[in-house]
């Protein structure tokens, strides 16, 4: 077996796996098709554990499979170390949520199967498993059978039993969600220990789980996917030092900010503010754009500060006499540009929202421009682009058929408005409709 690298010890960029359009369905297409996976393009890298999440059944244990080799996409390609697979099995190994143990078979026994099934000598297995159960903490129960065991040292033996043949990813389907809380929390802290102190020869953990702590408190990147078919909801880096706080600012608005994502399916997922969205392996995505017009956002704003700053979203709304509904759109702009944020049904002004509050009209503009510039993908190309040519002019449609590959025709036109709505109020450009035409302001 080739020598595997202690985690933590690549670059953070350095791809293992990357997966190239790869979708899953089951019939022909066009007849009668089930479309499980829709076609995904994203990698896992080395160094990195990747947090899955997602609702029962989208789709999360197909796609592990088949980025640990066990079953075949439909369509797409996944390569390992820039290679396909193409029935050449990868160097991973899996953790179940069932433990999945040989009932026959002693604890030491179970741990050296996938060695014995490969061939090792008797002598060389004994050792390496002996040794991967005194690194998991079952030493002294090494000729026990799984019905004396307690559910975690099942467990144990489930991460003895991968870690003993030094994958190069580990792959975990909800390997807590079968466990006492308290259990739970024990195994999640003596995984990470493991992995931080670089006792385990795994370059990457793959962790499928419906849990949004348990993704955020492991993470180094999380990924989300919806359903019907499994599509990436949003990819970002978490960004968070171990170990994590759970009670602190900036993790509980990494939870709420996946539960959103979760729980509003049909709205498009903007990477969390302040955290690094991973690099697409596909063409570049434009996060879908709320369309309320900058005087709603800065009235909204307004009547925030004017209130102490933060309110109950339902009694916000009843107080303005609209349904929430109506509000949300104006809420997630707010959002998007980093001017307030969301938090168990209640929106909270952050300092740039008092100081857009507390700002003249000029200065309102000012911190809009920055804010827009710096959160909006969409205007930082075109007004990056703008910049960049000759005349400081360029046709709408150049961006509408830009828009179109990520968004229905209308749409793409409803995003481009709401782009130029937003630009012209910043004075990031200006928009000739008679000619179709944007272009640089002169003191843009």
């Amino acid at each position: 077996m080739d020598p595997v690298k202690p985690a933590g010890t690549e670059t953070i960029t350095e791809p293992i796996i990357e997966a190239r359009g790869v979708a899953k369905f089951y019939g022909e297409p066009g007849d009668g098709c089930i479309n499980v996976i829709a076609p995904a393009d994203f990698v896992v890298r080395a160094g990195q554990i990747l947090a899955l999440l997602g609702p029962s059944g989208c789709g999360k244990s197909t796609l592990l499979r088949i980025l640990a080799g066990l079953v075949s996409p439909s369509a797409g390609q996944v390569l390992w170390d820039g290679r396909p697979i193409d029935g050449r099995p990868p160097s991973v190994a899996v953790v179940f949520q069932s433990f999945a143990l040989f009932p026959w078979l002693t604890v030491v026994e179970n741990v050296e199967a996938p060695l014995q099934a490969e061939g090792w000598p008797r002598v060389i297995r004994r050792k390496r498993a002996l040794k991967t159960l005194h690194m998991v903490g079952l030493k002294g129960f090494e000729s026990a059978y799984p019905k004396e065991l307690s559910g975690g040292m099942k467990q144990r033996v489930g991460f003895a039993r991968a870690l003993v043949v030094e994958p190069e990813v580990l792959f975990m389907d909800e390997p807590f969600s079968a466990l006492d809380v308290l259990t739970a929390e024990n195994l999640r802290g003596e995984l990470l220990d493991l992995w931080q102190g670089q006792k385990i020869p795994t370059r990457a953990i793959f962790l499928v789980t419906h849990n949004i702590e348990e993704a955020i408190a492991l993470g180094d990147r999380v990924m989300v996917l919806g359903g019907n078919p499994a599509r990436v909801r949003t990819d970002f880096d978490v960004r968070l030092s171990h170990p994590r706080d759970r009670k602190s600012e900036r993790f509980l608005e990494l939870v709420d900010y996946v539960y959103k994502v979760l729980t509003t399916p049909d709205q498009e997922a903007a990477p969390p503010v302040g955290a690094k969205p991973e690099a697409a392996t596909g063409p570049a995505r434009y996060p879908m754009l709320p369309h309320p017009r900058p005087g709603g956002i800065s009235g909204l704003l307004e009547i925030l500060h004017d209130g102490g700053d933060r309110e109950d979203l339902y009694r916000l709304a009843t107080n303005l006499s609209m349904e929430v509904d109506d509000l949300l759109p104006i809420v997630d702009a707010a959002v998007l540009l980093d001017f307030a944020r969301l938090r168990e049904g209640e929106i909270e002004l952050t300092d740039q929202g008092r100081r857009f509050a507390e700002a003249d009209i000029l200065g309102k503009k000012a911190l809009f421009r920055e804010a827009a510039l710096q959160h909006v993908a969409l205007l930082r190309q075109i007004h990056q682009t703008l910049r960049a040519k000759s005349d400081h002019e360029i046709s709408d449609s150049f961006y509408l058929d830009v828009l179109e590959n990520h968004f229905s025709p209308e749409e793409a036109r409803r995003q481009l408005d709401t782009a130029i709505q937003w630009g012209r109020y910043g004075g990031i450009l200006d928009y000739d409709a008679d000619r179709g035409h944007l272009f640089l302001p002169p003191d843009a």
